[in-house]
């Protein structure tokens, strides 16, 4: 999938996780990460934005995460959303029946 424009999704709300989107030139995933529990689980956030982004086929990208200590399915979705916005997707399957 190819990143188009900057997006974001999530908030700055205890639990949940801001992702900031954006094309990278370099042709590479790029992630910088901020988060209040980085020293404990930042290789774990880092290991689900990566998994999420491989799901999506998404090879170049800038991710600017800022966590609020969210749970794995909420960095996933938040991952998810922000990269459909950023490609500019208006249909996705989320998994269910085609």
């Amino acid at each position: 999938m190819e990143i188009k424009k900057t997006a974001m999704a999530g908030t700055l709300e205890s639990s949940d996780i801001t992702i900031v989107v954006e094309p990278n030139s370099d042709k590479k995933i790029f992630i910088k990460l901020k988060s209040s529990v980085e020293k404990q689980f930042g290789d774990e956030i880092k290991k689900v934005i990566l998994e999420t982004l491989s799901e999506l086929k998404v090879e170049s990208v800038v991710i600017r995460a800022n966590d609020k200590g969210a749970l794995d399915c909420v960095i996933k979705a938040r991952v998810q959303a922000a990269v459909l916005r950023a490609a500019e997707e208006e249909r996705f399957n989320w998994g269910g029946a085609n």
